[in-house]
């Protein structure tokens, strides 16, 4: 490798994107993977049975399909294969007990808002939630915007303040800002009367690594509703091993170097500038190197003389809440007392912000949730040929658990040993049982089950610290202008011709590739005459 070529350290779907872009435009890039396969949290396998193709990691790509990278990248990818399959109706949905009469109440939202709206029950809520994705519309430039520009950039920043000029949509503004900076919670009450939207998208905060009660989720609700109202909930036909397969190919045809099996030790640096990594498998000289790693991993490990700001604050960069996911083989699809549910791609066990806001308050005190919010992934429903015929796989995640448990909510599992095979069982055995009371049978019908708790995620990727999969908290304070931190934000560090990329930069956790996308472009940019 010379020092003309680019260096990216880990293959997760940043990586990727910018491996591609980088090599598309001509440039020689060297993609370098720890593990002996690409994609970091991307990856499918059969892990239970013979025949049952499990999403390991990550599952659903609306954040992808609708970004910038898929824009330059989608028909490259599709030419090599990647196919999509998707929702054209009902697309996720949420179910609970009624907390004052324990009925199921169940609400569902469809690609079309209006039929999403009409299924409300109280009438002036329907008015406001097609109101609501009309606000996020005539601020849409502004939203996705922000999303898609290096915030720490003046000129980008001038740019897109200039296009709400332009369409006049600086009236209005401070309103549409304070809407953006409340939680989730209190951004529902102060628009909707009903019980419905609460629960239909409280619970889809976790996914973007907040809370029901943590900043910004007045803009990210409306942007999770909006984006899966525009393209559904997308998952890759034959398992989302297929998306990365198509990125290899893609890279492997335009020269890109992949080195599997090859640990990062150091980043070398001479004068303030980079000279090259210390990697397992001998030196490689670059003046130029893309980490997707976490910060305190760059900060503390990668570099020996890392800036003394950035060095403090990675050790005071804070990591979110633990996930835990269960892959279950099951002898027949579920069958919930709903049957509408039958048919919906995604389904999330809870009230919303009141049932997700205790578990999130548990899980960040140390316990294990007594009743924790349950993401039912039925990718069957879309992709049949995941499983053999008549049975079906079962995705199902917990955005709401400690990595170190300190004790259970509910006083009955011991915690001493921690993440134990018998406490993951058991803890399964538990969300089984919140699912049996909307999809009785369920539990009969499992074949074989596997878990990854909070540790086996770290375990598996160093990127996931204390088991959290979205690259550090999402709260404002290291968000936005502020991620990582203050001391190092935006994808260029202080340290020259090394940039950073992963979830645990802007603009944050999900599978939008929008990082790498964003350092692709800036580095495409410069070298143009």
């Amino acid at each position: 490798m010379t020092s003309s070529e680019i260096a990216i350290i880990g293959s997760g779907i940043n990586s990727l994107v910018a491996a591609a872009e980088l090599a598309l435009a001509g440039k020689q890039v060297c993609l370098i993977e720890r593990q002996d396969r690409l994609g970091g949290f991307i990856h499918s396998s059969q892990r239970t049975l013979p025949g049952f193709v499990h999403d390991t990691f990550s599952s659903w790509h609306p954040l992808f399909v609708s970004g910038g990278a898929y824009q330059s990248l989608g028909q490259e990818l599709h030419s090599r294969g990647l196919e999509y399959c998707n929702a054209d109706g009902a697309v996720t949905a949420s179910v609970a007990a009624d907390p004052r009469t324990g009925a199921q109440r169940v609400v569902i939202a469809h690609r079309d808002p209006s039929v999403t709206a009409a299924g409300f029950d109280t009438p002036e809520d329907d008015g406001a939630y097609l109101a609501m994705l009309e606000d996020l519309g005539r601020n849409a430039g502004t939203v996705f915007g922000a999303f898609g520009a290096e915030l720490r950039s003046f000129k980008q920043v001038l740019k897109i303040a200039f296009g709400a000029l332009k369409r006049g949509k600086i009236k209005g503004t401070e309103a549409f800002v304070r809407d953006s900076v409340m939680s989730g919670r209190n951004y529902l009450r102060s628009r909707f009367d009903g019980w419905e939207a609460d629960q239909l998208w409280s619970p889809w905060l976790l996914h973007a690594g907040l809370g029901p009660d943590q900043a910004t989720g007045g803009v990210m609700l409306p942007v999770m509703a909006m984006s899966m109202h525009a393209h559904g909930l997308p998952v890759v036909k034959g398992g989302a091993s297929n998306f990365v397969a198509a990125f290899e190919s893609l890279l492997r045809e335009k020269g890109v170097r992949i080195l599997l099996d090859t640990d990062v030790d150091k980043v070398l640096v001479e004068a303030g500038k980079v000279v090259g990594l210390k990697t397992s498998n001998g030196p490689i000289d670059t003046s130029t190197v893309l980490a997707n790693v976490s910060p305190q991993a760059l900060y503390s490990r990668l570099l020996s003389q890392a800036p003394e700001g950035a060095a403090k604050a990675a050790v005071r960069y804070q990591n979110g809440r633990g996930a835990m996911q269960i892959h279950l083989a099951l002898d027949k699809p579920v069958e919930w007392l709903d049957a509408r549910l039958n048919t919906v791609p995604l389904v999330h066990v809870s009230n919303g912000s009141d049932s997700t806001g205790i578990a999130c308050a548990q899980a960040e005190g140390g316990l294990l949730p007594a009743e924790p919010t349950v993401v039912v992934g039925q990718q069957c429903v879309l992709d049949p040929s995941r499983a053999p015929l008549g049975k079906a796989t079962l995705w199902l995640q917990l955005q709401e658990v400690p990595f170190a448990p300190k004790g259970d909510a509910a006083g009955a599992l011991a915690v001493d040993d921690g993440w134990s095979a018998e406490l993951k069982e058991q803890y399964m055995e538990r969300v089984l049982s919140r699912l049996e009371q909307f999809a009785p049978g369920t539990r009969d019908s499992v074949l074989a089950w596997d878990i990854l708790a909070p540790t086996d995620l770290a375990s598996e990727n160093p990127n996931a610290v204390k088991g959290d999969p979205y690259g550090g908290s999402a709260e404002l304070f290291q968000n936005l202008l502020w991620r990582p931190f203050p001391e190092a934000a935006g994808h260029r560090t202080p340290v020259k011709g090394l940039w950073h990329i992963g979830a645990s930069t802007h603009p944050g956790p999900g599978l939008s590739g929008g990082s790498g996308h964003l350092v692709a472009q800036r580095l495409n940019k410069s070298s143009k005459p």
